[in-house]
């Protein structure tokens, strides 16, 4: 469907009847979905059927989204532990994709798709890109990898659904990237946060000004950030930047997204995910606006339904209509990852909030790690930073009294805003290697020999 904006120019809407559903009729159809497919998962899937039983709970006794919480968990073991085709819930001829994670920590993730699955997804990331600014017409630079990860392809057959022109970029060769930017004049961008920041550093070493492209919004996700990396994406590109969220377990990017009018917590696609907030600990789901680990149910996949998967990131939930006019449930912004929690002198920190520090110094770039040594028996974290080309071509040497200064300026920042000493060290410019990808903040050196 398409409607005239303010402007007068054709803005494309998808199901706009689903996203502004009553609160009643939202749940009544996620309940229904969700009765299919624990029945789904229940007949197909040994791994679930044997995990039910040992609830002791059946597909009929889910009459109301609040049994939802007797279902047991998945986590991301067992899918290693199921590797690599034991929780598809069809058969391999009805497979028509398959995506999976890098298996830095072992064996891959492994997740299925049928034709229907795609279909969905398509419609789902193209409900997003339109959420974040873009229309039909758009040409649309895709800098997210292609490959197993799922953030490539994903925005790439939701660019084709909405009626754009993808450029499938994929990640790396910045010159490249700078160079079809220009002469493609996209109207939108995706990639992760920090490659993004990467290709704005190097069009300022080739001598352009990143505010001057055709860039009007960004779709930006795989990795956490912060308000302050959206204030400088959005001033160093002239952009409307907002936060998109998926993972391969549960779909990809296109789960959840940020609209372009409030950009105020992250719109869930809720007739196809149920979303719930669990005690990291206990597993007890906590009531809306309270922080803890996030778990998604999907409802309308086919090939690899995921029951209460427990993603590891923290978030919290958000049941009021937002200002766009959209009325599904909005979760925040991700604070970081259970695993990339630090327990520094008894105070848990996550990267984020030291990034949320680090981004408000114009003397420094956005290029930073925490990094963890071994000191006998305790643990010591170092956050290492860079200064800025302009800072460091007046004040290159450490003993610089405006470098002093700005260090002691740091740490009493940090220790205000966190509660925890760190030591600081601010290298060079360029000190801290750039990734095509994800950004590598945590720096874990205590195993190393």
């Amino acid at each position: 469907m398409q409607e005239e904006n303010g402007e007068g120019e054709a803005t494309m809407i998808f199901n706009q009847e689903m996203e502004t559903l009553s609160r009643d009729k939202m749940q009544a159809l996620q309940l229904e979905r969700l009765q299919k497919t624990v029945k789904w998962v229940y007949d197909r899937v040994e791994f679930h059927r044997n995990a039910f039983d040992k609830a002791g709970v059946k597909p009929e006794d889910i009459r109301t989204l609040d049994d939802l919480a007797r279902l047991p968990f998945m986590k991301k073991t067992d899918l290693r532990e199921n590797y690599p085709f034991n929780l598809f819930a069809v058969e391999m001829k009805d497979v028509v994709r398959i995506h999976g994670s890098s298996g830095t920590k072992g064996k891959p993730t492994v997740v299925g798709y049928t034709k229907q699955d795609i279909e969905n997804w398509s419609e789902m990331v193209a409900r997003a890109i339109c959420c974040a600014g873009g229309r039909p017409g758009d040409v649309f630079h895709n800098a997210y990898g292609y490959g197993l990860f799922t953030g490539g392809l994903g925005l790439h057959y939701g660019i084709e659904y909405m009626g754009a022109a993808a450029v499938p970029v994929s990640g790396g060769n910045t010159p490249r990237q700078i160079t079809l930017i220009q002469d493609f004049k996209p109207r939108g961008l995706s990639g992760t946060p920090s490659y993004i920041l990467n290709i704005v550093e190097e069009m300022k070493k080739m001598g352009l000004d990143p505010r001057e492209t055709s860039l009007e919004y960004g779709i930006f996700g795989a990795e956490p950030w912060s308000e302050e990396m959206r204030d400088q994406l959005e001033a160093a590109l002239n952009i409307k930047a907002v936060d998109i969220y998926g993972l391969s377990e549960v779909m990809g990017p296109g789960v959840s997204i940020e609209c372009h009018e409030a950009q105020d917590g992250l719109h869930i696609a809720e007739d196809h995910f149920l979303a719930e907030i669990v005690d990291p600990n206990t597993g007890e789901v906590l009531p809306y606006g309270e922080e803890g680990e996030l778990v998604f149910t999907s409802l309308t996949k086919e090939a690899f339904p995921v029951i209460r998967y427990r993603t590891g990131d923290i978030a919290s939930l958000n049941p009021a209509p937002c200002k766009c006019g959209r009325t599904t449930l909005r979760m925040s912004r991700i604070k970081g990852r259970v695993d990339d929690m630090l327990i520094i002198r008894g105070v848990n920190v996550f990267p984020t909030e030291i990034e949320s520090v680090l981004l408000s110094y114009e003397q420094l770039t956005p290029q930073y790690q925490v990094v963890i040594e071994r000191e006998g028996a305790l643990d010591r974290f170092e956050v290492h930073c860079e200064l800025t080309p302009e800072f460091a071509s007046q004040h290159a040497n450490s003993d610089d009294p405006a470098t002093k200064a700005l260090v002691k300026d740091i740490c009493h920042a940090i220790k205000n805003s966190l509660g925890v000493s760190v030591v600081l060290r601010i290298l060079p410019p360029n000190s801290i290697a750039r990734t095509e990808g994800k950004a590598i903040r945590i720096v874990d050196n205590r195993n190393k020999a």
